[in-house]
């Protein structure tokens, strides 16, 4: 078999606009988050404090902006990341988790 199968086994694209909208979903299911605004730029607050930033990224390729607060606080110190496939979205939702779950147990 000389084809190259390499095509055959790649990965769909990454669609950063459905992914945005299935992590909004998600994070809304997480009971302590509430959602504040609908713009370009979609926070979410813990607690009444902001603690996750997301906005799609423009360029070549697609992908998602996301920032996280190191602790929650009125001003927090953002961890920022780009997220660029599906593994990416559900290996920062997993840490997202575990960061509620030290928030809480700090509480």
């Amino acid at each position: 078999m000389s084809e190259d199968l390499s095509d055959f086994f790649a990965l769909p694209p990454f669609k950063a606009d459905e992914a945005l909208v299935k992590l909004r979903r998600d994070l809304r299911e997480l009971k302590p988050l509430a959602e504040k605004g609908t713009g370009e730029l979609v926070r979410f607050e813990w607690k009444g404090l902001p603690v996750i930033e997301l906005s799609l990224q423009s360029g070549d390729k697609p992908a998602l902006a996301v920032s996280l607060a190191k602790k929650p606080s009125q001003r927090p110190d953002w961890l920022k990341q780009t997220l660029a496939s599906s593994a990416e979205v559900r290996k920062w939702l997993d840490e997202l988790k575990r960061s509620l779950k030290r928030w809480d147990d700090e509480d």
